[in-house]
């Protein structure tokens, strides 16, 4: 039997939340770099993924398959397609620089506490997702993907609620001695339980459809309802199809997350702390879109076309209503929160345009989102750590004193809005090719929200970090060692993969090609005018 390297790759973090869990109270800094190690071997095992992973290849390659529910047809089933692949890789490069970020972020505020151990639990607890995540990229199981997909939320509900954000707004901090943290906590159990409850309905919709389809298909099994499909042994009535569709599109468009659905995704990054809001929209909000493409296109391609002109439109509404919001907010995290639904809109967009160039540039825009955001919001939480505010109008003339915090923040800020040469660049731009080439009129209408994704950015860091210091930011500190360890191999990625992104279309474009195929289309031709 050849080694299980996709269930090496999720066990490790897992068996890593256990051990990170299991370390004494006292041992807190022995608990960060055992958390810190795991992260960084599973990079290792994640890399070895796409090392072995032949873009040419079978469509999902390092397969596992074994039985475990015999009486409902349930089995363990693994493999990785070029979108998976690369998303393990996302998942596994972003978790070391979430942990190594959040070095301080959950230490306790009694130095001498030995009964609770809250630096422990928020260690364990990241490692808890990112197995979750990494699994669910792999499972080629409905049903097995469904408990994934439904597990993870119960350790961000913990990462939310119970290690928020110390930085309150300035609200907070006019209250009366006590009341200020009152408050926080109250913020953060709201925006805990609102993120719970979403994506809970949005799951229970999904399980009626997931039963369904094993009633259609008798099979929770990809290779063999698509084996089934092939062979016309399998025929799903088009009301039956789209309600199926329609489950579980629901569910994965709360989570991805898409306008009207999204109003739980600004309280959960608010209130969390900056790496932890990172883990929501880099990693763990990236199963969505995943699925769309895996699930959505694959398994209804009839009921995915019949939707795609009012989920395009969804995605243009997201798209400027997302970039509206951002540019008109006063909290620094809920901008890029508004920003990120604003990036979700390209995303969804780019694959219900049917076309290749979309699909390759959605797939391109998770991974080239998840490093910019990554970059953005760590140094935009170092920023907050030393002020102590989220508000924009705190701040000023933070590049006088901080230039290095400046311009990594610059940097992040300007792959935000997708300048050329920095990696989201590519995405957005293949992406509005592939819908413009089908659908002109949302094209149009999405290219404002590159428009106003300047606008909210540049904004942004001129309140920030321009003009006048003010007092409060006088002394502030630069970045430090380990922050720098932190940013700068994000900004790198960013400039690399602006410069050459071929390495991950390489990757993606085989596993795109699948997927038009599953759905029957082709790009349409291109329109030339005859010469007059």
């Amino acid at each position: 039997m050849s080694f299980p390297l996709l269930t090496a790759t999720a066990a490790l973090p897992a068996l890593g939340a256990v051990a990170t869990a299991a370390v004494p109270a006292a041992r807190r800094t022995a608990a960060k770099w055992l958390a810190l190690l795991v992260s960084v071997a599973t990079l290792a095992l994640a890399a070895i993924q796409l090392v072995r992973f032949e873009p040419g290849g079978d469509r999902y390659q390092l397969t596992e398959s074994h039985a475990w529910i015999k009486d409902f047809g349930v089995r363990y089933e693994l493999g990785v397609d070029g979108i998976g692949v690369a998303l393990i890789g996302l998942t596994a490069l972003l978790i070391p620089f979430i942990i190594a970020a959040g070095w301080h972020d959950a230490d306790p505020l009694e130095t001498n506490s030995s009964r609770w151990r809250p630096t422990q639990g928020f260690f364990a607890l990241i490692l808890a997702v990112e197995a979750m995540v990494v699994l669910s990229f792999e499972a080629t199981d409905v049903f097995l993907f469904y408990i994934l997909f439904e597990a993870m939320l119960i350790p961000m509900y913990f990462l939310i609620g119970g290690f928020g954000d110390r930085a309150a707004p300035s609200q907070y901090g006019a209250a009366a001695p006590g009341q200020g943290d009152e408050a926080a906590a109250t913020q953060r159990s709201y925006a805990a339980v609102k993120f719970l409850l979403y994506n809970l309905v949005g799951g229970l919709i999904m399980l009626a459809a997931v039963i369904g389809l094993y009633v259609v298909a008798g099979s929770f099994s990809l290779s063999e309802i698509a084996a089934a499909r092939a062979s016309g042994s399998l025929h799903m009535a088009t009301n039956t199809e789209r309600l199926l569709f329609l489950g579980f599109f629901f569910a994965f468009a709360v989570k991805a997350p898409l306008w009207p659905l999204h109003t739980w995704l600004p309280n959960a990054m608010g209130e969390a702390t900056a790496p932890v809001a990172v883990l929501i929209t880099a990693v763990v909000d990236k199963v969505g879109t995943f699925a769309m493409l895996r699930f959505c296109l694959q398994l209804f391609p009839e009921a995915s076309k019949w939707a795609t002109p009012v989920i395009v439109v969804l995605a243009v509404i997201s798209i400027i209503y997302g970039a509206l919001l951002a540019v008109g907010q006063r909290d620094i995290k809920r901008l890029v929160a508004y920003a990120s639904i604003s990036h979700f809109g390209f995303i969804i967009m780019g694959i219900f345009a049917m076309t290749s160039q979309g699909q390759s540039g959605a797939t391109l825009y998770m991974i080239n989102h998840g490093i910019s955001t990554a970059a953005l919001m760590l140094v935009a939480g170092f920023l907050i750590s030393r002020r102590g505010s989220r508000l924009i109008s705190d701040y000023g003339g933070v590049q006088k004193v901080a230039p290095v915090l400046a311009g990594t923040f610059l940097i992040g800020g300007l792959a935000t809005l997708s300048l050329p040469g920095l990696a989201p660049f590519v995405s957005e731009f293949l992406v509005l090719v592939g819908t413009f080439s089908r659908y002109p009129v949302a094209g149009v209408i999405a290219t404002l929200g590159i428009v106003l994704a300047a606008l909210y950015v540049l904004v942004l860091y001129q309140r920030t970090m321009t003009g006048p210091v003010k007092a409060e930011v006088q002394g502030m500190p630069d970045l430090k060692v380990r922050e720098l360890l932190v940013v700068a191999p994000l900004i790198a990625l960013l400039i690399f993969l602006g410069v050459y992104p071929k390495p991950l279309t390489d990757i993606v474009n085989p596993a795109v090609r699948q997927t038009m195929s599953d759905v029957q289309k082709k790009d349409p031709n291109p329109v030339v005018e005859a010469a007059k």
